[in-house]
């Protein structure tokens, strides 16, 4: 199970807003991301829980994962920590 409260710290360190203020319903449109950050974004999470997300900011593409809300965030990353970290044992 991951710490909602890291990726939580990373949102709000892209958005440059407090983490305080962010709930798991909180809209990523709402923030102000622009793609650049939600690249970063993405890239900072994977770094944090050592996996790959397979992100697509396009929600028409299967292939990827599309994110609205950090709670889809939160879902997508630890479901790929599972299945990631299961893979390597």
């Amino acid at each position: 199970m991951i710490d909602t409260k890291d990726i939580f710290q990373i949102i709000a360190k892209e958005a440059e807003t407090d983490a305080a203020g962010l709930t798991l319903d909180t809209k990523l449109a709402d923030l102000d991301l622009q793609s650049i950050d939600m690249v970063e974004l993405v890239f900072a999470i994977e770094d944090q829980y050592d996996i790959e997300i397979p992100y697509s900011p396009n929600p028409q593409n299967s292939a990827g994962v599309a994110f609205a809300t950090i709670g889809d965030i939160v879902t997508a990353v630890d479901r790929l920590v599972a299945e990631q970290h299961a893979e390597a044992v």
